[in-house]
């Protein structure tokens, strides 16, 4: 499968942005999904993370909990990452991935991940 991340841009901070990772050569149904980002100078770290499309939760780390949302729309084999409150700490380059194992819950460690996108910058002025 192949992904390709949109969405990104220049904010102010309190604002809201939604970026989205559209698939294609495959279906988006049969994978976990995950919402990575890469602030300048700092390590990849998970977001979010829709478990597989058959049963799956949907988890959130603590520093965008309430106020991001993850979605997932496997008939327009797109998923979705609504970013509300943004705070200039947000400011990052956000990657969609997508894991072939069955996992209810998606995992917050990159190495899970057998494909990933090329990635959307959104930065969060003050």
């Amino acid at each position: 499968v192949q992904l390709q991340a949109s969405g990104g841009g220049l904010v102010q901070a309190g604002d809201s942005l939604t970026v989205s990772c559209a698939a294609s050569g495959s279906g988006l149904s049969g994978y976990v999904l995950g919402w990575f980002r890469q602030a300048p100078g700092k390590e990849r770290e998970f977001v979010a993370g829709i478990g597989w499309s058959g049963n799956g939760r949907t988890s959130y780390s603590d520093f965008v909990k309430g106020r991001f949302t993850m979605t997932r729309d496997n008939a327009k084999n797109t998923m979705y990452l609504q970013m509300n409150t943004l705070k200039p700490e947000d400011t990052a380059v956000y990657y969609c991935a997508a894991d072939r194992s069955l996992r209810l819950t998606a995992s917050p460690d990159m190495g899970a991940y057998d494909y990933w996108g090329q990635g959307t910058l959104v930065t969060v002025s003050s």
